[in-house]
């Protein structure tokens, strides 16, 4: 399972983290995240010791949700030593995620 990133460990767990970050910026009544769901959560075992994979609920954590200018779910950033590196709005299939991780491992 991917981890729970809120407003609250969002700077310990992504901005200070020595690895490769993937969020998942989501909402419980949005369908399309319902789909992405599932691929963050085999994404997070794949890259299990090589990256931190994570989702944030936007409804309990707007902070950050508002600071990166997610203003469509499901957004899906990569940070890389507390930077924005990578993006992916919409839903899109495994692999893409993957390659984003891949191409900055």
């Amino acid at each position: 399972m991917a981890l729970e990133i809120t407003d609250a460990n969002f700077e310990e767990t992504v901005l200070k983290s020595e690895k490769l970050v993937m969020v998942d910026f989501w909402a419980a009544w949005c369908g399309p995240c319902r789909m992405v769901g599932p691929i963050i959560d085999d994404i997070s075992k794949d890259y299990e010791g090589k990256a931190v994979v994570g989702k944030l609920d936007v409804d309990a954590n707007q902070e950050f949700a508002a600071k990166y200018g997610v203003r469509n779910i499901p957004t899906v950033l990569i940070f890389q030593n507390g930077e924005v590196v990578g993006r992916q709005v919409g839903v899109a299939p495994k692999n893409t995620y993957a390659d984003a991780l891949d191409a900055l491992l």
